[in-house]
């Protein structure tokens, strides 16, 4: 429960910062995590990115703005921290539809987003089947695709990889390489630092690494491992919404924040659905 509170604490540090300078380095540390990872959990457990709801929330206040004082376009624009009219007119036109000067009329429709709030609901009796296992430190080997911290971006980058990936020789190298746990075709995100975050297609294996592929090892931790069955892109981002929203606030563990692992079963097709696992790396909470 002490991460949720901690999440909403960040999300109130946001509030108070929408007419200001907003620092994502100081919202993941009130967060008590990295900035790389706060942005990753609170795409997962809102369903949209760190920066569009700022975006949203800068806007909605600034309509509110525009509509009940006599203040300037300008002077509203430069208040939430965009010093070019351009860029102050095409957010605001992203997320209401019309101009920031066209908002001031009587009778214009507008988008208004509230601030998020995050609380325990009971939200029915769907399983969620799950395992606990201690393992030791996981050699991985396959290709890769640097990611940034904008979650955006890396959703619209990793499934062209897939593709290209499912396309090539390599991929049948990888399902080869596949002889230690967890057994099957890996898809790996890894924030090594903030400069070196990576994507992996890969196996764990003991074997070399072959040419045009890296290896990358995971230290020793304990995962909670999700089973699901359906189509993989779905089933894999239910799973981590689940596991922040649901499983996560009453279980006793908090976020480890190492790689997290998407197990898909060897195949020299290109299933879309099928039986996958997410393997999620948590320690217990009086740890931290």
């Amino acid at each position: 429960m002490e991460w949720l509170k901690n999440l909403s604490k960040a999300i109130d540090y946001i509030e108070k910062n929408l007419a200001g300078k907003i620092s994502y380095e100081e919202a993941a540390k009130i967060a008590c995590c990295s900035t790389y990872y706060f942005e990753r959990i609170f795409s997962y457990v809102t369903g949209i990115s760190l920066s569009e709801y700022i975006r949203r929330r800068r806007m909605t206040q600034a309509a509110f703005d525009l509509q009940m004082t006599d203040s300037k376009v300008l002077d509203v624009a430069l208040k939430y921290g965009y010093t070019s009219p351009t860029s102050f007119n095409r957010a605001f036109q992203s997320v209401h539809g019309i101009s920031p000067i066209s908002a001031k009329a009587q009778g214009s429709v507008l988008h208004a987003y509230p601030p998020i709030r995050f609380s325990v609901k009971i939200t029915g009796g769907n399983v969620m089947p799950y395992r606990v296992e201690e393992k030791k430190a996981m050699r991985i080997v396959g290709i890769r695709i640097p990611l940034t911290l904008d979650m955006e971006e890396n959703k619209r980058n990793v499934p062209p990889f897939w593709e290209k990936a499912l396309k090539s020789s390599q991929f049948l190298e990888i399902c080869h390489l596949s002889n230690q746990s967890p057994q099957g075709v890996l898809g790996i995100t890894a924030c090594q630092s903030p400069n070196k975050i990576y994507y992996y297609i890969g196996a764990a294996t003991d074997q070399p690494v072959p040419k045009e592929m890296f290896e990358y090892e995971i230290p020793a931790a304990t995962w909670v491992i999700f089973e699901s069955d359906g189509y993989f892109k779905e089933s894999i981002q239910s799973i981590f919404r689940r596991f922040l929203t649901e499983w996560l606030p009453f279980s006793g563990y908090t976020y480890a924040e190492l790689p997290d692992i998407e197990v898909y079963p060897i195949s020299e097709e290109r299933p879309r659905a099928g039986h996958s696992e997410v393997w999620i790396a948590v320690k217990k909470e009086k740890e931290n």
